[in-house]
């Protein structure tokens, strides 16, 4: 029976996150966008109504499928790490629930954030309704903020723990669902702490660029993988440095 609700309950998991990528292809349609982002010719559309998303309302349930899709594959070594102390530490899979649906309550609360981030930049003429920055100053600017940011002292502590949950898991170990549930909220914030810039970055090339989204994902579970995560994080920076001023740049001679 263990082995059985182990298996159920990683199916179910991957499922929530196929569910996810399927219903985002199908807002990115009804937006009238193709997969980079960009508005599709009219003469494809037919008579397809195109879904506005201006609104809170509208914006808040978009971002926070968006954190579905792309946050939990990056969950994978989390999981993983507790799964691996359940038997030591007395861990259960009402624990491991706990862990998860505490990870995912951070991200949908930075959805109902950045989603309100999203309304002020439109308001400001600094992004479009499909959310692509209407400046490649600004697109720039976007680029080496993030860039900056994968050299401070913030982004290793927060890449830290979640390049290595099973050391979280160790000095904040807590039984049953509700000890999940703690350790899945502080899971959380660390990894908002750690990626929240490439979330940011979506406004570069549009919050329903599917192509934005799939490279984003990869990167972070790239960047999460035990083994190769430390390598990556301040190349990555120097290239949106290099993006940010290479946007910039443009934007002067264009």
């Amino acid at each position: 029976m263990p082995a059985i609700t182990r298996s159920v309950l990683w199916l179910s998991f991957f499922a929530a996150i196929l569910l996810a990528w399927a219903w985002m292809f199908m807002m990115a349609r009804m937006m009238g966008v193709d997969w980079i982002g960009r508005p599709m010719e009219m003469m494809q559309m037919g008579d397809m109504p195109m879904m506005q998303m201006t609104t809170f309302g509208a914006l808040f349930p978009m971002w926070a499928i968006m954190m579905a899709a792309m946050m939990l594959p990056t969950m994978v070594p989390t999981l993983r790490s507790y799964e691996d102390l359940m038997t030591s530490a007395n861990g259960t899979r009402a624990g491991w629930l706990g862990v998860l649906l505490g990870y995912f309550v951070v991200w949908v609360g930075f959805a109902a954030l950045i989603a309100v981030a999203q309304i002020a930049l439109m308001a400001s003429g600094l992004i479009d309704d499909l959310g692509i920055a209407n400046s490649l100053w600004f697109a720039g600017l976007l680029f080496i903020v993030v860039g900056l940011f994968q050299f401070t002292r913030a982004k290793e502590i927060c890449h830290g723990v979640c390049h290595s949950p099973g050391m979280y898991f160790l000095g904040h170990w807590k039984t049953g669902f509700g000890g999940g549930l703690r350790m899945g909220l502080g899971l959380g914030a660390f990894c908002v702490g750690c990626c929240w810039g490439f979330m940011a970055l979506g406004f570069v090339g549009g919050v329903m660029s599917l192509l934005w989204m799939g490279l984003a994902t990869l990167f972070m579970v790239v960047e999460k993988l035990p083994q190769i995560g430390h390598y990556v994080t301040k190349p990555m920076g120097v290239l949106l440095i290099l993006a940010g001023i290479g946007c910039a740049v443009y934007g002067v001679i264009a």
